[in-house]
């Protein structure tokens, strides 16, 4: 058990420490990767969704007072939830790796599938699959929960856990894979890649500011999404009729670590990871007005994000009246949205693999598939990055030992700048 400096003890549940990634994740790799038959209509010049302004370098404002100073961050955007208009954005189609904002995407496709009280017994199996390093809630096999305690863990501590769970009944990692990059496609994030449901680093795993704007205003729009992302803390099973507290790790709506509470602020979903660095989306309402910002890999600040966002967001409730819009958030394709391309040039080519800044190499998993050749070819890939994944975890669990700690990827949404995490006996790490 840890203290919280806000709600008095709390338990927060260790990492899970685990290097096997099974068949079913190999499967899930490959239908993140299968094409989806979504061919956008024919044209002279592809635009970029939303609007050619939002396809160039820089900042995008259209008359628009200076924007606040110390903005860090590789990409942001900032839009009015309830017109779509784009106020003000930088570099909005970038690719850059999403961290656990990816799982409102996840919330987008899986959500209504399921009744919140339906009930669910977890079995191994079920979170057998999770990556190691990963944000967890604290689930266990054998213990019953609700549908609403599972989102309760996806949203208040992004746990993978929940995320692997809600998955299997849904099908399985690959199914869900395959769900998640098809809403992508209806919803027009045509700069989303797929690999994992739960967000955690895969190799070509990206989305962009744009995309993932897109994904929080199209879960705010389902009342439970919306619930689930403004709850701050709930109690979650422990076994038998025992429960601990999860707090939610969003700072702007808890005002935990120094932070103070936003005005207005409704949600929506944090993430951090130490390949990726630290992601936001936000929204709140003042004065019957709801804006939403995303803001993706600022310099290095535990609080940074949240700062960056809550700036944007002041600007905008200021401003944001008196601006002429850069851009628009598109509706659905399945709403009568009007079809759109890939923005040309950096958006569709300039995918960033993490907060270094370093383009990847080579093409994506995406490019490497071709029908039933390709499939094969992805396996014989995802083999051998299983391989490699196995030999650096049992590398990476002997230096560990050599020198005391862990040495595992890491992914925890309340920031990399939290206390040590106390260690057991074991040398696992507990969040």
């Amino acid at each position: 058990m840890v203290r919280n400096p806000l709600l008095g003890a709390v338990y927060r549940p260790g990492v899970r420490e685990s290097s096997r990634l099974s068949r079913r994740a190999v499967l899930g790799l490959t239908a993140a990767a299968l094409p989806l038959s979504a061919a956008a209509p024919a044209s002279a010049e592809p635009t970029a969704v939303g609007g050619a302004r939002l396809a160039r370098r820089g900042v995008q404002t259209n008359g628009a007072p200076a924007l606040p100073k110390s903005l860090t961050a590789r990409a942001w955007l900032l839009a009015d939830g309830t017109t779509g208009e784009v106020l003000a954005s930088f570099n909005a189609h970038q690719r850059l790796a999403p961290a656990s904002t990816l799982k409102m995407l996840f919330a987008d496709t899986v959500l209504k599938k399921f009744d919140r009280t339906e009930k669910y017994t977890v079995k191994d199996s079920d979170i057998a699959d999770v990556p190691a390093g990963s944000s967890l809630v604290g689930i266990k096999a054998g213990i019953t929960y609700t549908v609403e305690q599972l989102w309760q863990g996806v949203f208040l501590r992004s746990g993978n856990d929940a995320v692997h769970v809600l998955s299997h009944m849904n099908g399985g990692i690959a199914k869900t894979v395959a769900e998640m990059q098809a809403k992508a496609r209806d919803l027009q994030a045509l700069d989303t890649h797929v690999v994992s449901p739960d967000g955690f680093d895969h190799p070509g795993q990206l989305s962009s500011a744009y995309d993932l704007t897109l994904f929080a205003r199209h879960g705010l729009q389902d009342p439970d999404f919306r619930g689930y992302c403004g709850t701050r803390v709930a109690d979650f099973p422990a076994g038998g009729k025992k429960t601990f507290q999860i707090q939610n790790t969003d700072r702007l709506l808890t005002g935990a670590w120094g932070l103070k509470t936003y005005d207005g602020l409704i949600g929506v979903k944090n993430g951090y990871t130490s390949h990726a660095g630290n992601t936001f989306t936000g929204a709140a309402t003042r004065g019957g007005r709801t804006l939403l910002v995303t803001v993706m890999h600022p310099a290095t600040g535990s609080n940074a994000v949240y700062e960056q966002t809550a700036a944007l967001l002041d600007w905008g409730f200021t401003h944001g009246g008196s601006v002429q819009p850069v851009g628009t958030l598109v509706k659905p394709l399945s709403e009568g949205g009007a079809a759109a391309t890939p923005a040309p040039g950096h958006a569709g080519g300039q995918a960033a693999a993490g907060a270094s800044g370093a383009p990847a190499k080579g093409p994506s998993t995406g490019r490497l598939v071709e029908g039933a050749a390709g499939t094969a070819a992805l396996l014989a890939v995802a083999g051998g990055f299983l391989v490699r994944r196995r030999r650096q975890s049992l590398a990476a669990r002997g230096a560990g030992a050599a020198a005391g700690t862990p040495r595992v990827p890491h992914q925890a949404d309340a920031g990399p700048e939290e206390p040590p995490a106390p260690t057991e006996p074991s040398g696992r790490h507990r969040r």
